[in-house]
């Protein structure tokens, strides 16, 4: 079971994750869209959408500086494990607190919108489930670890072995000593790689790097120049 969990099931999710966004990009290039629906709705999504992408960016950021970044890394600088410990168990809750409450606000807006209710798909729903209990573990396992225990250090275990699947020699047994609420946080992150390609989330691999080869878009003022009608107000009607 070990190996099941961290050795084969971080690989597959991986390999789904890969797998299914190569063939959502070729076979389902019109559907790799966030299916906006700000025309529908905009007052609430001007408060939901930054709020929820502010926090999944800084939980994003935190958690590749601790996963991959070695603690020695840190301490070489001068960052003790005290302060590093402070800053992202600060930093993190608000971020995770930042992203719950603007999903929050998303699925209420999703719900209580007519327009919006009618565009949202079954997928749509599952997406939020997975995306909602990846947040909720990954913060109810933070504050139990560091407000209702003594803390927990998972830079000496979790991510040892995250970085051990990169090298392709992960290692289940660092994984027997983690706390179970961490655990599950991983499991269902996995599931959520494995969703990922098959949901509106693809959009996060989108940039528009096309713009910066793109053609100028040209506009043209009508000159008065001859053999040109003058130009008159709307309000005034063709010339008798």
């Amino acid at each position: 079971m070990s190996t099941l969990l961290w050795v084969v099931y971080p690989y597959l999710a991986v390999a789904v994750l890969v797998g299914g966004l190569i063939w959502r990009y070729r076979y389902d290039k019109f559907g790799w869209t966030t299916r906006s629906s700000q025309l529908y709705e905009s007052a609430v999504l001007r408060w939901g959408s930054p709020m929820f992408h502010f926090g999944v960016l800084m939980v994003l950021v935190g958690h590749i500086g601790g996963l991959l970044i070695p603690k020695s890394w840190t301490e070489a600088v001068g960052v003790t494990e005290h302060a590093y410990h402070l800053m992202a168990v600060f930093v993190g809750t608000v971020a995770g607190f930042c992203t719950l409450i603007g999903m929050a606000i998303l699925i209420a807006r999703r719900r209580l919108t007519g327009p919006v209710f009618a565009a949202t798909t079954r997928n749509d729903k599952a997406m939020y489930v997975v995306l909602a209990a990846v947040i909720v573990l990954g913060l109810f396992a933070t504050l139990r670890a560091n407000v209702a225990g003594d803390g927990y250090d998972y830079r000496e275990t979790i991510s040892p072995w995250f970085r051990s699947l990169f090298y392709l020699s992960p290692d289940p047994e660092i994984m027997a000593g983690v706390p179970f609420a961490f655990q599950i946080h991983i499991i269902a992150a996995f599931a959520l790689f494995a969703f990922w390609p098959f949901t509106r989330l693809v959009h996060a691999f989108s940039a528009p790097v096309g713009y910066l080869t793109r053609p100028y878009v040209v506009y043209r003022s009508r000159d008065a120049r001859a053999g040109l009608r003058p130009a008159r107000p709307g309000w005034e009607g063709p010339p008798r």
